[in-house]
């Protein structure tokens, strides 16, 4: 198995809070490939940031670069790498460049919030794409035009994008597949004691109905409404209606196995998405009252300054770069 073009090129550009985790499965998938027996190398990569210093990943590890932001081959393929912190830590000059170099016809993708990059570059609209599901309540607020999967990983056309962490891996061999066969993806998939890689429409989360506390299927079926109604909140008598318990039925339930009230754990799931909202996107605080269902700013305060001891005013946004389409 020899590479018929020589090896394939990769850009990987880490933005500061990156995931370690789910750039070191990405980079690994390629460098384990490289030492397979006969052929090779089959890919080659170099690492970036927006100055060309060391970047801390999110638990503080520094990861040395090759340089800075600069122009690539046609035939490169551009990664963009990020996790905590993503709209803080892009700057209109990443993103100048970013939009510049895939004019080049490149495929480009992105790991955990690295789709939120993306975005905020105005790349994805219209596009099938997933990011880690902590982002994708502000991802599809801000773009509700783009076609959010919960995958573990999408590809549409050049564009393909991850939920990071151990799913980097999986769409990495996903790429070596595609690139020199199964042979070569099932071998670095040994070498990574990885005996069972998933495909892309894995879901990213446990299903409710097999956590540990969630084992009683019409509890799940109340909380999988909830999850999918933040906007506009059901209430617990239509909850009931829809999934044949009487109120007094489903309240034992939380008791039992939430230990909390029906309404008392919709309210932490609205308010969670609000937080989320807050801290990702530059929405106003008025945008994200409504978003999460609350029909008043002074409930919607005073619900969130008693959840998090802060005023949904005051809480520190994360994604401060206004988005623009582009295209």
């Amino acid at each position: 198995m020899t590479p018929a073009a020589g090896p394939k090129s990769y850009a990987f550009v880490l933005i500061p809070g990156f995931s370690q985790l789910g750039f070191a499965c990405a980079l690994e998938a390629l460098s384990l490939a490289n030492r397979y027996p006969t052929g090779g190398p089959f890919y080659t990569w170099r690492v970036l940031s927006e100055t060309g210093e060391p970047v801390a990943a999110y638990n503080g590890v520094t990861t040395a670069t090759d340089g800075p932001l600069t122009e690539l081959a046609r035939d490169e393929t551009l990664v963009i790498c990020a996790g905590e912190d993503v709209g803080r830590n892009t700057s209109k000059k990443l993103l100048s460049w970013l939009r510049r170099e895939v004019r080049r016809g490149m495929d480009f993708g992105a790991l955990s919030s690295g789709t939120y990059v993306l975005a905020l570059a105005g790349l994805i609209s219209g596009k099938r794409v997933t990011t880690h599901w902590e982002y994708r309540a502000a991802l599809t607020e801000i773009l509700p035009d783009v076609i959010m999967e919960d995958n573990i990983f999408s590809n549409d056309g050049r564009v393909f994008t991850t939920a990071g962490g151990a799913a980097s891996m999986d769409m990495m061999l996903d790429r070596i597949r595609t690139d020199y066969g199964a042979d070569l993806a099932t071998w670095v998939a040994d070498q990574m004691v990885y005996t069972n890689p998933r495909l892309p429409d894995h879901a990213q989360r446990v299903a409710l109905i097999t956590r540990p506390r969630v084992r009683n299927q019409k509890l799940a079926l109340a909380l999988q409404i909830m999850t999918n109604n933040i906007e506009d909140p059901m209430s617990p008598d239509e909850i009931c209606d829809l999934i044949g318990l009487s109120t007094r039925q489903l309240e034992r339930l939380f008791a039992r196995y939430m230990g909390s009230s029906p309404k008392r754990y919709y309210l932490r799931l609205r308010l969670a998405k609000a937080r989320d909202l807050l801290r990702q996107t530059d929405f106003s605080v008025t945008d994200v009252c409504v978003a999460c269902g609350f029909r008043s700013l002074s409930h919607f305060s005073k619900s969130y300054r008693a959840a998090y001891g802060i005023s949904p005013g005051l809480e520190g946004g994360t994604a401060k770069l206004v988005w623009r389409n582009t295209e």
